[in-house]
């Protein structure tokens, strides 16, 4: 299982003031929260429980719909977290994100139980032992066993279930973050930097870390620091998709309205663009933009909920190819640095995954294969070559040298362009 997969004094990051968002904004946040709402109709492969805890944090609800979606998590989404325990796959994202949403529920995280051998263990647990895998092989190998994404999700999660975590895990996440250490090739995560400074806020919140405050609050500086100077000029933080979460870490660290207004605003004018189409993206975007981050799940009480969300009937949207055809050059790059290069003409508008199914039909020598992930599909093999995570290789798409921040579903053709897809090392 891979889940797509990622600040100047010491008290800076405590501000009396937190970020805001005015009431004109209404009805944009009522879209996005029916979109995400919608997107469970039409889902495919595994339930995410990003969406469900998206849905959970929002200030409006439909709690039929959100109570057989937890449904869906609990079968579904368990049995395949279940099948890579049993195949000793690394699972420390969506077992964290899974007890997230569970926890958005108010649901008992004490109930749920995983199998690994002969031998029955809490989900807690069991993310407690996967941090302590993660924690070891950053000692012998000076890096996660999956990445400092998914281990500042396992520090949140435990952190805001009231659960002590070891302050050796804690600090090797603070020692990434002062080297800086969140990376994914050649450019720094925003994304991990985030969600690093959410769970060590919620370790500074819970008086966890007595071994070195000092350190702590050090950390917590740098990460807002890096998240502010990672801001554009259109108020963006990293890209469009790292934003969201980069305002949730400002929310949970206290920051006043100038640290992240301009941001606020950015994702806004994005939303109003439809960028936020892709259901993950909303299920960042949306807490953010209610004032809520993850950190808020660990007071959530599921109290006298509004339950008024209603879906109105939409008709399907009617597709009409373009009679405009435009010319993509592809260009593979292997492991070794071999290049490949291929044309293909197609429909204006399509996406990039419709572009190299077109490219494939064509029997030229291209051939590539997929994986789901919790943003979409993603390129695993091309042509036969792999770009695995546990090799820490994924391939890297761009369009005329700019790296593209959408997957292959999401990414559309608009004008003639070149792709490059090259196998690339983190």
């Amino acid at each position: 299982m891979k889940l797509l997969i990622i600040i100047s004094g010491l008290l800076a990051f405590v501000s009396s003031k937190p970020c805001d968002t005015d009431g004109s904004n209404h009805e944009l946040l009522m879209s996005l929260n029916k979109n995400l709402l919608r997107s469970l109709d039409g889902q495919e492969g595994l339930p995410n429980p990003s969406i469900h805890l998206a849905l959970r944090l929002s200030n409006y609800h439909s709690l039929v719909k959100e109570a057989d979606y937890l449904n869906k998590l609990k079968n579904e989404l368990h049995n395949d977290i279940q099948n890579s325990l049993t195949s000793s796959q690394p699972v420390t994202g969506i077992l964290a994100l899974y007890s997230l949403a569970l926890k958005s529920s108010c649901y008992d995280l004490n109930t749920i139980t995983f199998t690994v051998g002969d031998k029955s263990e809490m989900l807690l647990t069991q993310l407690k032992t996967q941090m302590e895998q993660e924690k070891e092989h950053i000692a012998f190998s000076h890096r996660p066993l999956t990445n400092y994404y998914q281990y500042s999700l396992g520090v949140l999660a435990l952190c805001v279930s009231s659960i002590r975590v070891n302050h050796h895990v804690i600090h090797k996440l603070i020692k990434a973050a002062d080297d800086s250490h969140f990376r994914h090739g050649e450019t720094e995560s925003i994304d991990t930097y985030a969600m690093a400074g959410m769970a060590l806020q919620c370790v500074k919140d819970s008086g966890f870390y007595v071994h070195n405050p000092a350190e702590l609050d050090t950390a917590l500086s740098k990460i807002k620091q890096k998240l502010l100077a990672s801001r554009r000029a259109d108020g963006h933080m990293g890209n469009e998709f790292s934003t969201g979460l980069a305002v949730q870490a400002l929310l949970a660290m206290g920051s006043d309205v100038a640290d992240c207004s301009a941001s606020m605003e950015a994702m806004r004018t994005a939303a109003r663009s439809n960028v936020y189409h892709n259901p993950m993206a909303i299920s960042q975007t949306l807490p953010a933009l209610q004032k809520k981050s993850y950190l808020t799940v660990k007071s959530k009480q599921c109290l006298n909920e509004d339950n008024s969300l209603v879906l109105e009937p939409t008709e399907p949207p009617v597709v009409v190819p373009s009679d405009t055809k435009v010319n993509v050059m592809v260009e593979v790059v292997t492991s070794s640095g071999a290049t490949a290069l291929y044309s293909v003409d197609v429909p204006k508008g399509s996406s990039l995954l419709e572009a190299l199914d077109v490219l494939k039909t064509k029997s030229v020598g291209f051939t590539f294969e997929l994986e789901s992930s919790l943003w979409g599909p993603f390129l695993s093999t091309v042509n036969g070559e792999q770009a695995r995570q546990s090799d820490r290789r994924y391939w890297h798409l761009s369009s005329d040298g700019t790296a593209l921040t959408e997957g292959v579903n999401d990414f559309k053709i608009e004008a003639a362009q070149k792709i490059t897809i090259k196998n690339t090392s983190y």
